[in-house]
């Protein structure tokens, strides 16, 4: 019950900030809107997939759950540095209970802007039926490595830090790393071989998939993003505890 309420409070501190709406739910149909008018524009001789809806809405869904790092990782820092936390920190809450209390608005959030952003991909010709649930489901899923980036880094840095790490650093890496700016396949090579390495083109592609419906070939990227995610938020978790120990003594 503690952390149902802890988490809230805290989807209430988000929702507070109007630039995390727009970076949550709004700037993934700006881009939406402007990759499919550039989609549009490509000749069909060039037999450029990339930003055809089919594969441009599921990344877009993917790209949007990375702010959730941000927002995670803000405002745990923020709560670290007052006197919020501090006094919180006298509660029988444990670290796994403030981590929980975090990560669960972080959710809400996600299967929001996923939902939104799936089915406004339908105005330009997506195909709208029982899949785009699964598919946001998998998008909820597959967020849970950026909430749990968010988390770690929230706990250890400032919020400005945080904000240069989770914010810059991240979004663009994801971007970069994910396919959904770029053409892995095309470049191939080394480029290739890093991002089957990391989390981020395995997320996309699970939600893909789940788009698609399917879901015989999900299992390898589901693998890849689970494991990042389960360290992920052992070091979170970890790295909270240090911190609130710290604090009590």
């Amino acid at each position: 019950m503690r952390m149902f309420l802890f988490a809230k409070r805290n989807i209430k501190e988000i929702l507070r900030d109007p630039i995390n709406l727009f970076f949550s739910l709004g700037f993934p149909l700006i881009l939406l809107v402007l990759l499919s008018i550039l989609n549009s524009a490509i000749p069909s001789e060039a037999k450029n997939t990339m930003f055809q809806i089919k594969n441009l809405a599921p990344g877009l869904a993917m790209f949007g759950s990375v702010f959730m790092a941000l927002f995670a990782g803000m405002l745990l820092s923020k709560d670290r540095t007052s006197s919020f936390l501090m006094r919180l920190f006298t509660s029988p809450m444990t670290a796994t209970d403030f981590i929980l209390g975090y990560t669960l608005p972080m959710i809400v959030m996600t299967v929001v802007q996923a939902a939104i952003t799936l089915w406004a991909a339908g105005a330009f010709g997506l195909d709208i039926n029982t899949n785009i649930l699964f598919a946001i489901m998998m998008t909820a899923l597959t967020s849970l490595f950026f909430v749990g980036t968010g988390l770690f880094f929230g706990s250890i840095l400032n919020d400005k830090a945080v904000g240069g790490v989770c914010g810059a650093l991240l979004t663009n890496i994801a971007g970069w790393l994910s396919g959904v700016f770029i053409p892995i396949d095309l470049i191939g090579g080394v480029f290739k071989t890093i991002t089957n390495i990391l989390p981020f083109y395995h997320s996309t592609e699970a939600i893909k998939i789940s788009l698609s419906g399917d879901f015989r070939q999900i299992f390898p990227h589901l693998v890849v993003v689970t494991g990042y995610t389960i360290v992920i938020f052992t070091l979170a978790i970890i790295a909270f505890n240090r911190k609130m120990n710290g604090e009590k003594s």
